[in-house]
């Protein structure tokens, strides 16, 4: 069999990544999911080191200077995310399956770091899907809906550029996919 590959998953805002990648963990426990870092504040519900690591702009800025991060964006114009470079060697070099859920720009980093990453767009069955499922989390202002929106018609443009094309109307069905082209083994 061979080793485990990094799958990488992005897509626009709002198109479920998360959900996704938390019903891939729930099926395959033994799939590594990264935990990003990010500036942002947490939101309700969210737990430090298991959503995000949420960190302080000097100590995002320290890990920058240090080549500590894979890829890193700022992400909405207002926030970085990045993801450490550490913990992704070690799994995959213990031979865990490693999933990354990111953003547009992160892939492209991701791509240039290590263009042998299998990469997978997670795309809304259409627009106005997308834009129900940002106002109906609830978690954004009207200002900043309208900026993740602006972001997610330049995400979806991107399209092109993945491996892997999945459309995400159905989580159950939008996972077996991401599963398979995993290459995990069928439960």
């Amino acid at each position: 069999m061979a080793a485990p590959r990094l799958t990488v998953l992005a897509g626009p805002t709002a198109v479920g990544k998360g959900t996704v990648s938390a019903d891939v963990r729930a099926r395959y426990p033994e799939v590594w999911l990264s935990v990003s870092a990010t500036t942002r504040a947490p939101r309700p519900g969210e737990v430090d080191g298991v959503h995000y690591h949420f960190m302080s702009a000097e100590q995002f800025d320290r890990m920058v200077e240090a080549g500590e991060f894979l890829e890193w964006a700022v992400v909405h114009g207002r926030h970085r995310y990045g993801t450490p470079r550490g913990p992704v060697l070690t799994h995959l070099a213990a031979g865990d399956p490693a999933l990354l859920e990111i953003d547009l720009a992160g892939a492209r980093q991701v791509r240039e770091a290590m263009p042998e990453a299998r990469f997978v767009f997670l795309a809304p069955p259409s627009w106005e899907e997308l834009e129900r499922r940002l106002v109906g989390r609830g978690t954004e202002d009207a200002e900043e809906r309208e900026r993740r929106l602006a972001t997610a018609r330049v995400e979806l443009d991107a399209e092109p550029e993945f491996d892997h094309v999945i459309v995400n109307d159905d989580v159950r069905r939008a996972t077996d996919e991401l599963i398979t082209v995993m290459g995990l083994p069928t439960r």
